[in-house]
């Protein structure tokens, strides 16, 4: 796949962009400001870009220099070393085989959810919506990966498009005065801001991840030692101005002590400004953004079963190509028929702590220390991106992550005991192989 590199800098940045933008920002905005209760909830979505564009200078460095399909399965495997390595990139992908469902089928989930301010559905319609929704994504997926990328410009310009218009419409209906600036500097110093801050930027967070797809798709990326950078900081720019501009629209036109109490607060938003039936048509496309979102992390995540597969360090199964159109088919499928079938246990709220608790261990401090090991082995001469004031982003980012990490609560636990049973899981195979070449 790696001789197969189809995906331009648009491209790429548009996969990014809609993952970035599923049904999170949506869904999330109520929850993050009844975590602060106080119009400090701003601060959350600020800390949560802040997050992902220190982390983006890692994934740009490693990107740009290791271009391969699996992102960071590759990453772990090269910095950690030939045993480190080995089990870190096994552990990655045992956890993106847990999680990555749970991230499909949460917002298969918060789709369907979403979809009842348009028409109201009992629980099991609901679950129906969400197996719908991940069946025709990877319908749509299941082609050559250029029609994918023209795929993804059509669902990145709607994307665009719903957010630039929510933030128009804020700015020239203005009802409501508002300032993110407590009249009290010192409130910025009290454990209760920092107790909400850690976690509503959880949920912040959440919203930003995807930044990164395209080190995912390394292998199918043009020009990669350039475009990989350029793609995640402007995606992460990017979307942090919609986001900023999103939030102070919406409580510009509704109270924040009122938009806290909305699960459905975009469609009452535009509904407040233009009627109902406006609120229907961008209703409308809020789920094609959502939509758009699970187009692309599937297209992500499905690369990288199959890069362990061909490394060895997975079932050879899903090392598996198409014939014809030369995708990894067997991942793709394997990622949707287990978001299918957590789509039936699980809501949005539930799942994304327990996602970002599963992730960070493993992916995101384990991708910091991996970017300190190759420095050390390798130095940086060679490197077709480096950092901006190195080890000064890798630190914070680490801080950043462990802060994160704590305040996902009990989740934290249970995040730390699947990576346990990974590395279990991983001696126990290395044992049976050992034992079947004696």
């Amino acid at each position: 796949m790696s001789a197969n590199r189809k995906i331009n800098l648009l491209q790429a940045t548009a996969i990014n962009m809609i993952d970035m933008v599923g049904i999170g920002p949506f869904v999330v905005i109520p929850l993050v400001i009844g975590f602060f209760n106080t119009p400090l909830f701003f601060w959350a979505w600020i800390l949560g870009a802040a997050v992902a564009l220190v982390d983006g200078m890692i994934w740009s460095e490693l990107g740009a220099k290791y271009p391969l399909a699996g992102g960071t399965y590759n990453f772990h495997r090269i910095a950690f070393g030939e045993k480190g390595g080995r089990l870190m990139s096994f552990l990655f992908v045992w956890q993106t085989s847990i999680q990555a469902p749970l991230v499909l089928a949460s917002g298969a989930i918060g789709f369907a959810q979403y979809l009842q301010y348009l028409l109201p559905l009992d629980y099991y319609q609901q679950k129906l919506v969400s197996v719908f929704v991940i069946v025709l994504v990877t319908f749509l997926l299941y082609r050559k990966i250029e029609s994918v990328g023209k795929i993804s410009l059509i669902l990145w310009a709607i994307v665009l498009f719903t957010l630039i218009w929510i933030i128009f419409a804020g700015f020239t209906h203005k009802q409501v005065s508002y300032s993110f600036w407590p009249d009290d500097s010192s409130d910025f110093f009290k454990g209760a801001f920092w107790v909400a801050l850690g976690q509503a930027s959880g949920k912040t967070i959440y919203s930003y991840l995807g930044y990164y797809n395209v080190c995912h798709l390394g292998g199918e990326i043009k020009n990669p030692e350039k475009n990989i950078p350029r793609s995640i900081f402007i995606s992460v720019i990017g979307i942090a101005i919609l986001y900023l501009g999103m939030n102070l629209s919406i409580v510009g036109v509704i109270p924040w002590q009122e938009a806290k109490n909305y699960d459905f607060i975009i469609s009452v938003f535009i509904e407040k400004i233009y009627g109902t039936g406006i609120a229907k048509l961008v209703t409308a496309l809020v789920l094609v953004a959502a939509f758009s979102s699970l187009f692309a992390l599937l297209l992500g995540y499905s690369r990288i079963p199959y890069a362990a597969a061909v490394d060895g360090n997975f079932f050879k199964v899903f090392a598996k190509l198409h014939p014809q159109k030369e995708f990894p088919y067997v991942s793709l499928l394997f990622i949707a028929a287990l978001g299918i079938i957590f789509s039936f246990s699980y809501s949005l709220k539930q799942v994304i702590s327990a996602i970002l608790a599963m992730r960070i261990p493993i992916q995101f401090i384990g991708q910091a220390v991996g970017i300190i090991l190759l420095r050390k082995k390798y130095g940086s001469s060679t490197l077709p991106y480096k950092m901006w004031l190195y080890p000064l982003p890798v630190i914070v980012s680490m801080a950043a992550w462990v802060f994160l990490f704590y305040h996902t609560g009990s989740f934290a636990i249970w995040g730390m005991a699947m990576a346990a049973a990974g590395i279990i899981v991983y001696f126990i195979i290395q044992k049976i192989r050992k034992n079947s070449f004696t």
